[in-house]
């Protein structure tokens, strides 16, 4: 079994940013980014790893940044540690299958968000509304639909710990400015349309998932995780039905079994019994296995 990882401690590397999953060291150059086996929800860290966890999440990222290199240039260096500076390499164990050296980049301050569906915050939008980040959408829909055309609804990108907060186009290009607001609305779109293609033919929906960018040399680059578990809404097409929430490829046991416990959403949030564990487990391997066409199954 790879081991597990909750938390890297590289004593001879400068850590400078540990988010819910990842955490990222700055080498100079280049920065060092390694995803780690630790689950949050509800914005909160829990207190037990997803063994494999940070290792499926890497390779699925790894095989779509080498997808969508056709549609947008990426962060990506090397993921073998044999590349890396040699400082790293005294920490191979917790490098091995799970980080990437990547480059510098400025990132932008927001979440890229694109729905094919609505479901979520999206659904909880609609409701209230009919509208999702100041998009009006047609009446009757139900939750699940799948909508006419993908919509880019970005969000605010806050701390670990707080809420992202949907925002509407104006405020986007208020943060980020018309130019570089109107290319992420379309490169969204455009990694979300390839991608559902590919996952559609392996059984997949790809409800809505978020991206991140980054400028690099005046250029906006792919940053950080790409159409992970983590970061979509992945349902297996075989039981989709609208109308209701889905089964999904993803963290669902968790969250199920935390509201089966009444926790007030706060910190460090309770054990996870192991059964719990392992139905996650099997649900990311599964995900991996189905998108990637067992090339990096585990």
């Amino acid at each position: 079994m790879d081991k597990i990882v909750f938390e890297t401690d590289f004593p001879d590397l400068k850590l400078i940013k540990q988010g819910k999953v990842r955490d990222i060291y700055d080498l100079g150059e280049h920065l060092l980014m390694v995803t780690t086996d630790r689950v949050s929800a509800f914005d909160v860290i829990l207190p037990d790893p997803v063994p494999y966890k940070g290792i499926i999440l890497t390779q699925i990222s790894l095989f779509w940044y080498k997808i969508m290199e056709s549609v947008v240039k990426n962060h990506l260096i090397s993921c073998d540690v044999d590349d890396y500076p040699l400082v790293c390499k005294q920490y191979r164990d917790d490098l091995n299958k799970r980080s990437m050296l990547v480059k510098k980049a400025e990132p932008l301050p927001v979440e890229c968000v694109v729905r094919g569906y609505i479901s979520g915050s999206g659904w909880k939008s609609y409701k209230k509304n009919r509208e999702v980040c100041g998009i009006e959408l047609p009446a009757g829909l139900v939750e699940s639909d799948k909508l006419e055309s993908p919509i880019f609804t970005p969000s605010s990108k806050e701390e670990v710990g707080t809420h992202d907060i949907n925002i509407d186009f104006a405020e986007t290009v208020k943060r980020i400015g018309e130019k570089n607001a109107n290319l992420v609305k379309e490169l969204s779109l455009s990694i979300y349309n390839k991608g559902v293609e590919i996952a559609d033919k392996q059984g997949i929906i790809i409800a809505d998932t978020k991206f991140e960018f980054g400028i690099k040399d005046n250029e906006i680059i792919l940053i950080d995780e790409v159409l992970t578990p983590d970061s979509s809404r992945f349902w297996p097409k075989s039981s989709y039905e609208a109308g209701r929430a889905q089964n999904s490829f993803d963290k669902q046991y968790i969250r199920d079994y935390l509201l089966s416990v009444n926790w007030d959403k706060t910190a460090p949030g309770p054990k996870l019994p192991q059964d719990v564990i392992n139905n996650t487990v099997d649900k990311y391997k599964e995900a991996l296995k189905l998108i990637t066409g067992g090339k990096n199954a585990i």
